[in-house]
């Protein structure tokens, strides 16, 4: 026991077992949080990447300040950085919290940057799918398969780190977007998941949700468990999910699909690695968004102007132009039920809603 230079523990330590087990076992030791968070900051390439995890870092060291956290001062020059009186710890929390303070910041433009795109999406009525799924299961792959993206695949735990938004190929009838996200995994560290906000606010936005499922691990089913655990914690659980089953290749099964009591696809299994399958996914997902979004060209009179309004409203217009005889050329896109609604209308806006559908 005394050879060991690192200890690690499958669980989420406090600071006091933390320091007790160092001072038994004579070296370092990681806990479960601390392990993933170092994972991650290996993992992190980007700029925002950077950020989110140095800020889960912090606050995971904040809870154990009493070791001494000097190498702050040293970086701050050390000289004058101590107040009246203050003590080495006190001095380290000061310095913590200018950090966090300072990141807490820099990832607010991040997050405006991305509210900012998000919204350019929605006006043009482009359609978002994030895929989500345990760490391992595939995402990647079948993400670079179905945009023709780059990035960066390995069997590894936490390949991808930094989100990537491509636009979806093979699809027609609507402008989809996919999003590539950090794979989830057992007890995520809350400080992680609070960290990664921004980047988890892609799942939260999006209009479908794949749920990408290693098939060929045979503890999937836990796997899928603590996913729609992480999804509820995030409040992302009501968006719509077709699970998909990857790497059927590996565990020679064939590609198949399920689907709800409307017809609806709702699991899907596949293999990203050789493409088999594929296909499937992508007439689902065009089906998914032309059952639950129609869109329509519209040449509003101008007595009607109280219509453009309702559409406001709504959120529905994702084109909007005046025309030389007062009339409007609105592109409007809504649920089924949203059209039925206005068409149900005992008004005139209601009478001309029933005359175009």
């Amino acid at each position: 026991q005394n050879e060991a230079d690192l200890v690690l523990v499958d669980i989420t330590l406090s600071p006091v077992q933390e320091r007790n087990l160092e001072k038994l076992c004579g070296c370092r030791v990681l806990d479960r949080t601390a392990l993933i968070l170092d994972i991650f900051s290996q993992r992190a390439r980007s700029y925002e990447g950077m950020l989110q995890v140095e800020l889960a870092q912090l606050r995971h060291l904040a809870t154990r300040l009493v070791r001494g956290w000097t190498h702050l001062e040293r970086q701050q020059g050390g000289i004058g950085m101590r107040g009246p009186g203050e003590t080495q710890l006190e001095t380290d929390r000061r310095l913590l919290a200018i950090r966090v303070k300072k990141l807490k910041s820099r990832l607010a433009k991040v997050v405006k940057q991305r509210n900012q795109g998000r919204n350019s999406r929605k006006q043009s009525g482009t359609k978002m799918i994030a895929f989500v799924g345990y760490t391992n299961a595939g995402k990647s792959t079948l993400f670079n398969r179905l945009t023709a993206a780059k990035v960066y695949v390995a069997d590894q735990l936490f390949a991808t780190l930094d989100p990537t938004v491509k636009k979806l190929l093979g699809i027609t009838g609507s402008q989809v977007v996919a999003s590539d996200t950090v794979g989830f995994v057992r007890d995520l560290p809350h400080d992680l998941v609070a960290a990664f906000q921004a980047t988890l606010q892609e799942t939260v936005e999006a209009d479908l949700l794949i749920h990408v499922i290693d098939s060929n691990n045979p503890e999937h089913d836990g796997h899928i468990i603590e996913v729609k655990s992480v999804l509820q914690q995030i409040k992302a659980d009501k968006i719509p999910v077709i699970e998909v089953y990857n790497k059927i290749d590996l565990s020679q099964v064939n590609a198949k699909v399920n689907t709800d009591e409307t017809g609806l696809l709702t699991q899907c299994w596949l293999s990203a690695q050789t493409g088999v399958g594929v296909q499937m996914l992508l007439q689902a997902i065009e089906e998914h968004f032309n059952r639950t979004h129609v869109q329509k060209d519209i040449l509003l009179p101008a007595h009607l102007a109280k219509l453009r309004a309702i559409f406001y409203q709504l959120d529905a217009i994702r084109a909007d132009s005046f025309n030389d005889d007062n009339s409007w050329s609105l592109k409007v896109e809504l649920a089924p039920k949203k059209w039925k609604m206005l068409a149900a209308r005992n008004d005139e806006c209601g009478k001309f809603i029933h005359t175009i559908l």
